[in-house]
């Protein structure tokens, strides 16, 4: 049996149609909670029990992994520990298959430290021997669910001018949600993995400013740039954070902008055989979605 958390979330949906093409004939228990939709996990056609519960409950989460062979965790990083601590009191469980984030390595990102924090909480799990594998994902998108790509796409349509820190240099390499469901589905069906963690990113790295210059394409409007240094933005940025009284705060966003972002997932596809789609398909998929949404 495998047992996963956020299974109805943004890229859990595509681990459902990973099960669901390929034809997975195991059970699936999953977590949700009580005002979650189930309807497309009762209508997969897959084994699939619906698992009420709290994901901050250790008693919850305790019942949820008892029983099951693989656990796949999608439902954030800050569940991590409690799932692992209620993980060690069931002897059934051989594979941990953790969702964490390549924000771990940004030296801008203050929720770094958090990150490395919990990471290093789980060694005294894998002092126990606990079998885990983290996958990293990159910057996430695939539709206009995402908080990511959507954002800029929302701002090539609504600005005439595009603002761009330092040309636009910053690489980066962003995962559709779709290849991540295949990810996680090509991870569980391996027992045990040579490696602890791995990167999960998109087909190709790209600068911001050929991001940006291939929404306007798809858009076909034509892209016209101004080019501020990172230390204007910067200070921007932190005016906006004073003047707005802390409630707006840039900063981190602006500093990122200028951090290469772009890690290869080279040990994913020999190890498990991940091969994420091209990029530029997904990205022109999104735009299409959005334009369609503005019609409506």
């Amino acid at each position: 049996m495998i047992a996963v958390t956020g299974l109805t979330g943004h890229s859990g949906s595509f681990l459902l149609r990973q099960f669901i093409d390929n034809g997975y004939k195991g059970k699936i228990r999953c977590l949700v909670r009580s005002s979650t939709k189930t309807d497309k996990l009762k209508a997969s056609g897959l084994d699939i029990e619906i698992f009420p519960g709290d994901i901050q409950s250790l008693e919850d989460l305790s019942r949820f992994v008892d029983g099951a062979n693989t656990v796949i965790h999608i439902a954030g990083i800050w569940r991590t520990l409690k799932l692992l601590e209620a993980i060690s009191r069931t002897d059934s469980v051989r594979h941990v298959i953790l969702v964490h984030t390549t924000g771990i390595y940004s030296k801008h990102k203050m929720a770094s430290d958090e990150y490395k924090e919990i990471e290093a909480g789980m060694q005294k799990y894998l002092d126990m021997g606990m079998n885990i594998t983290i996958l990293r994902p990159t910057m996430i998108f695939g539709d206009m669910r995402d908080h990511n790509i959507s954002k800029f796409i929302k701002l090539v349509a609504k600005l005439p001018v595009l603002p761009e820190i330092d040309h636009g240099a910053g690489l980066i390499q962003p995962v559709n949600a779709r290849d991540l469901g295949q990810a996680y589905y090509k991870a569980a069906m391996v027992e045990k993995l040579p490696q602890l963690s791995y990167n999960i990113s998109g087909e190709r790295e790209l600068s911001v400013h050929e991001l940006m210059e291939l929404i306007a394409k798809y858009m076909g409007k034509k892209a016209r740039f101004v080019s501020l240094p990172m230390g204007l933005g910067v200070f921007g940025a932190k005016s906006v954070k004073l003047l707005s009284g802390g409630r707006v705060d840039l900063v981190e966003k602006v500093l990122r902008l200028g951090e290469d972002r772009n890690f290869s997932h080279a040990d994913a596809t020999r190890d498990f055989g991940y091969e994420p789609a091209p990029f530029n398909e997904g990205l022109e998929r999104e735009v299409k979605e959005f334009l369609q949404q503005r019609k409506a």
